[in-house]
């Protein structure tokens, strides 16, 4: 899916939402096993029941390797059951490694999976980006600045140039991609910082996590939105753990469609 592809979704659906699939066997509820099984029956019934709210659907790759090989076999069903061309499909697998390596990651997510965008840590230089940025009509999604308190442990340290570490790591990486390939992670909790994060990139896409149950809030993000939008809003806990009962995907619907008129507004 390329910029123009997800702009015109966005204005479609009047949403940047983005359903994060953090599925956890542990806090399924009662009526579903507590496997891989009934996490891919529960994220058939969010994606269901948010489809026409979300314009992507981030996967946290942690939930499903953790669950060995079935838990792939749940990852890979359920990216088989997003319908293309309806939301874009994120694999959040936070890849960070060289050379060939970074090929390989590249090819799992891309090809046999068939992901639309992964997420990738840039903090071991180019060439644990560029293999990703090689693929047509796909997204390299590059850690930026972070809403968890390590962020302070190298994000945010000081330079000698008077920047800090995230500033000049985004403006370098700026320059590996585009603005129709790359895009970089910024937390929802950092909405002091977006202001210089938008002077170094004006028109790259955000995915911004953070927003509901971190505390993040939505209408900080309005001064920093682009023409065609920019931003991609995850939400993950405040949707899909609205509820515990079997009607977890009708609470769900209504978490996401709360958001999905906020951002409509916000289009206008």
């Amino acid at each position: 899916m390329n910029r123009q592809e997800l702009g015109a979704l966005i204005q479609k659906k009047k949403s940047f939402l983005c359903v994060g699939l953090d599925t956890d066997p542990d806090k399924l509820p009662a009526h579903l096993t507590k496997d891989a099984n009934g996490v891919l029956d529960f994220n058939k019934a969010i994606i269901d029941s948010t489809l026409s709210f979300a314009v992507a659907y981030k996967l946290n790759i942690a939930f499903y390797e953790a669950l060995g090989i079935e838990g792939w076999r749940a990852l890979q069903e359920t990216i088989a059951y997003i319908p293309k061309g309806e939301s874009l499909i994120i694999a959040d697998a936070k890849r960070g490694d060289i050379g060939n390596t970074a090929n390989q990651y590249a090819k799992a997510f891309f090809e046999n999976l068939d992901c639309d965008a992964i997420t990738v840590n840039p903090y071991m230089g180019r060439d644990s980006v560029e293999p990703f940025l090689l693929y047509p009509g796909k997204w390299t999604i590059a850690l930026g600045l972070t809403s968890n308190i390590g962020a302070l442990d190298i994000e945010m340290l000081d330079l000698a140039n008077g920047r800090k570490v995230y500033e000049d790591a985004i403006e370098s990486l700026a320059k590996l991609g585009n603005e129709d390939n790359l895009m970089f992670v910024v937390g929802a909790t950092k909405a002091d910082y977006f202001d210089k994060i938008r002077a170094i990139i004006p028109n790259h896409f955000l995915l911004v996590p953070g927003v509901g149950a971190q505390g993040g809030n939505l209408e900080d993000l309005k001064e920093v939105m682009t023409n065609d939008c920019g931003l991609l809003v995850n939400s993950s806990r405040q949707i899909i753990y609205a509820d515990s009962t079997e009607e977890f995907a009708e609470k769900a619907a209504i978490q996401a469609e709360k958001l999905q008129l906020q951002m409509s507004e916000m289009l206008k």
